[in-house]
């Protein structure tokens, strides 16, 4: 067995950005119809609802790494 060296995978790169990424997690949940989301207990949501949240929040990242790519190239 490989010993785990505390690699969380959900760890954040950018620690500074921790409070946006939960404030765009919460947006994205409240567009999606789940308006509690904070106050949830995320372990009694369903792996569909959760990965939701998750695959829409990142969907929206890597738009936004897209523009800010296309944006430097034309310059």
């Amino acid at each position: 067995m490989a010993s785990n060296n505390n690699n969380n995978s959900n760890r954040t790169v950018v620690p500074e950005a921790k409070a946006a990424l939960n404030q765009m997690k919460l947006e994205i949940a409240n567009e999606l119809g789940m308006s509690n989301y904070q106050q949830v207990d995320k372990g009694n949501l369903t792996a569909r609802e959760n990965g939701y949240v998750g695959g829409y929040m990142t969907k929206k990242l890597v738009e936004m790494a897209e523009q800010q790519m296309a944006g430097k190239q034309q310059q």
